[in-house]
């Protein structure tokens, strides 16, 4: 089995380095620290023009949980257009009710305004009440993916939940395993689960250039973070890309 491999990337930078190390596509986010939302128009531009693989654009007009407004839900369908035009093969969004279920109609209204790009349901999969269920709405809604950690903070704690997951979408739904995806234990996971498919973000983190500093003065929430990025290194990336390459 040819397991795909996917990495999650927040700058121009990493998308190439993600690319240069082997990867099959990347899903281009902004703030990842929020577990990613829609990136700018510059930046799906910059991206599409510098890779060659697949582009998949989150979309996600904020943090915190995936019960969206009316209002937030026009953007996230502003931002698919946007995508769509820029070059995306792809886009990635995820729309829950109140009581923890997938949100057919919205959901349903997504894909509709994705066509003709592919469609991921994100990790708004792992917060489900009945997972079960989830993925058979899911697969009636024809979502191309899903990517989920099995329900649990990382994948590895989630492995047995995944492979049941795996063996319950069989052939009907691609599941992308992601969350704590390293080299030191992807090869373990498509063993154990069987997953098709990765997701990764392979960062490194990388001191600012900035000579200068004022140090007592924050313009983010992170103090570690004011002076300090995390960028795709290509070399962790080919690293897991041989690994999964394997016969198993």
């Amino acid at each position: 089995m040819s397991v795909k491999l996917e990495v999650c990337v927040d700058s121009v930078e990493s998308a190439i380095a993600a690319q240069k190390g082997g990867a099959d596509r990347v899903e281009l986010c902004a703030n990842l620290l929020e577990g990613g939302t829609t990136p700018s128009a510059g930046m799906i531009r910059q991206v599409r023009e510098q890779i060659q693989i697949g582009l998949q654009v989150m979309i996600r007009s904020r943090g915190s949980d995936f019960l969206y407004s009316h209002e937030e839900f026009q953007v996230m369908k502003a931002d698919i257009e946007i995508a769509k035009n820029l070059g995306a093969d792809g886009v990635v969004f995820g729309c829950l009710t109140p009581e923890g279920a997938i949100d057919k109609i919205k959901t349903a209204d997504l894909i509709g305004h994705a066509q003709p790009l592919n469609v991921t349901f994100h990790r708004a999969f792992d917060m489900v009440k009945d997972r079960k269920q989830a993925l058979e709405d899911l697969i009636e809604l024809k979502i191309d993916r899903v990517l989920t950690s099995g329900l649990a903070p990382n994948v590895m704690d989630g492995v047995v939940t995944l492979a049941n997951i795996v063996r319950q979408a069989k052939d009907r739904i691609i599941i992308l395993a992601g969350g704590g995806v390293r080299d030191f234990n992807a090869r373990e996971l498509i063993e154990r689960t069987g997953v098709p498919e990765i997701h990764m973000s392979g960062r490194k983190p990388v001191a600012s250039k900035m000579k200068y500093r004022r140090d007592h003065l924050m313009m983010g929430a992170l103090p570690d973070c004011e002076y300090l990025t995390k960028v795709t290194d290509e070399h962790i990336v080919r690293a897991v890309k041989a690994i999964i390459q394997m016969p198993v």
